[in-house]
Order: structure tokens, then sequence, then C-alpha cells
């Protein structure tokens, strides 16, 4: 496999893997609905590190598409 396609691979399995989480916010969402302040400062749960890990995912894949077509992130 091309080190282009394990990026590609990569980015795919990370992309199912953000879908996901947002699935399982949207699930609480629409069980307890959420507040700002749930949003911003739990501390347990899916929501305790949410926004965190879901935009170092979202950098992530950013990231490794610049790097599968050659380009660069300004």
């Amino acid at each position: 496999m091309s080190d282009k396609q394990a990026l590609i691979d990569e980015k795919n399995k990370l992309v199912k893997e953000m879908i996901e989480l947002q699935k399982q916010f949207m699930d609480i969402e629409h069980d307890k609905g959420i507040t700002g302040k749930d949003y911003y400062y739990s501390k347990e749960g899916l929501l305790a590190d949410y926004r965190e890990k879901y935009a170092d995912m979202a950098t992530r894949v950013v990231d490794m598409s610049h790097e599968i077509v050659g380009s660069t992130r300004n």
C-alpha cells in the first residue's frame, strides 16, 4: 500500500469516527437536551472532552487532506 493510500484510509477512518461522535452527541441532545453550560463545562461523559476531541480530529482530517493532494495549509 502506498503512503498516499495509507493516508486516505486513515482519513476515512477518522471521518467515520467523527460521524459516530456526532451521532452520540445528537442522541444526548435529543434525549436530555444540552445547555451551553453542558457543552462548554461538562466534566463527565461524552461532553467532557467532546469539543477538544472533535476539533483535534477535524484538524487532523484537514492536514491529511492537504498532504494527500500535495497542498499546504495557510
